[in-house]
């Protein structure tokens, strides 16, 4: 089974991009399965989704808690599939940025000896003035995340996550990012 994670700070182009390269493996014939977290089909995902759209110190902690219990059930449920060919992750470990600093760190490198990791991880790198142009244009609540002191801050930690994920640049254009992440998925095939 192919392994892929797709990351970015909100408004990065995530879900786009998980489309496009779902499509690409399915115009294959592969079997795809895509998750986006957090998801709405278990308690984790509807738990950390409702705290992310609280606010204060307790709703922070919680919303990456529940997120990382809803990724760690996709990863039991789905990566021993067989009949899986492309297993496609929309938001992933680097949740743990939001977790206060050191503890962070430590945690990020708990989680990548234990879960699955690949050379295909993805951080959508978008500059926080286009996240936020972005997550403007979007017919949805605001969550806690989604402001530009937040997406300034949050950019600046994922720096410190990222020295083994493929960073690609988010203000490109939908094309030129598919390309450059189908081309990188096609050489580690």
């Amino acid at each position: 089974m192919k392994f892929i994670a797709i990351d970015g700070l909100d408004g990065s182009g995530k879900d786009t991009q998980i489309d496009l390269l779902a499509k690409y493996y399915r115009n294959q014939g592969k079997n795809v399965v895509v998750r986006s977290h957090p998801c709405d089909d278990n308690r984790y995902g509807r738990k950390s989704r409702q705290a992310l759209l609280g606010t204060g110190k307790i709703n922070h902690i919680k919303a990456t808690i529940y997120f990382g219990l809803d990724a760690i059930r996709s990863v039991r449920k789905y990566s021993h599939d067989d009949s899986i060919d492309v297993l496609i992750f929309s938001r992933y470990v680097l949740a743990v940025m939001y977790l206060p600093s050191v503890v962070n760190t430590i945690t990020y490198k708990i989680v990548c000896a234990v879960l699955p990791t690949s050379d295909t991880m993805f951080f959508l790198d978008v500059s926080p003035e286009e996240s936020l142009k972005r997550i403007g244009s979007r017919d949805e609540e605001t969550e806690m995340f989604e402001n530009i002191e937040s997406l300034t801050k949050n950019r600046e930690v994922s720096k410190k996550f990222t020295y083994n994920w493929n960073v690609v640049d988010g203000d490109k254009s939908i094309e030129e990012i598919s390309s450059e992440i189908i081309s990188i998925c096609k050489a580690s095939d």
